[in-house]
């Protein structure tokens, strides 16, 4: 199992569920997370799940304090933290979900926030770069720039879950692409029923 410190983003897409799972089960295992949510991220954190984001460090610690690995909360101003340095050691970085706005800073090097600086070093230092896009339609500037990104080396996991596995919940599906996105990190999981796992018979 790949250990040691991932950088995680949040940012402002819908589907802010994907990245709190992710964050949970790297936590569980023991891993370090440095964690960059935006500000529109927040908002959505709001909207989905409730959480009352005019007391950040308090809710976070709610959901992510007391496990085996550790987190560290970077805001997204902070332009000076330790991961927006190339001389600070992480295995990687997951933007999850990612907007098309903060994927299109990403393609274009705009560095305008922490979260787009920490994902130009990732790629400035040929470190894993995962990014989980969440919209629908796509036109074509969104799928350009995911192209230069892939182009780029960049790991592109759209936020499509799958039903070959036939999920019986919501988070049977969110486990499904947060297992996926961690296969791409190489890290062990069971989150979901691999093709060769799952059953010739119906499940009840």
């Amino acid at each position: 199992m790949s250990k040691g410190n991932w950088v995680i983003g949040i940012s402002g897409a819908s589907g802010a569920i994907y990245g709190v799972r992710l964050c949970e089960v790297l936590l569980d295992l023991g891993l370090d997370v440095h964690l960059i949510i935006s500000d529109a991220g927040w908002r959505v954190l709001q909207d989905e799940h409730d959480w009352h984001v005019s007391k950040r460090t308090e809710v976070l610690e709610k959901h992510f304090g007391g496990r085996a690995g550790s987190y560290e909360y970077h805001p997204v101003a902070n332009i000076g933290a330790t991961v927006a340095s190339g001389s600070f050691r992480t295995k990687g970085m997951v933007v999850i979900p990612c907007s098309m706005g903060t994927l299109s800073g990403i393609a274009h090097g705009s560095s305008d926030n922490l979260l787009e600086r920490t994902a130009d070093v990732m790629l400035k230092e040929g470190r894993k770069l995962i990014l989980v896009p969440r919209e629908t339609p796509l036109h074509a500037i969104h799928l350009e720039n995911m192209l230069t990104l892939t182009r780029m080396g960049v790991r592109m996991i759209p936020a499509m879950p799958a039903f070959y596995n036939r999920p019986r919940s919501i988070d049977e599906m969110v486990d499904f692409l947060v297992g996926k996105v961690m296969d791409s990190m190489e890290i062990d999981h069971s989150l979901y029923r691999r093709w060769g796992d799952i059953d010739e018979q119906p499940r009840p």
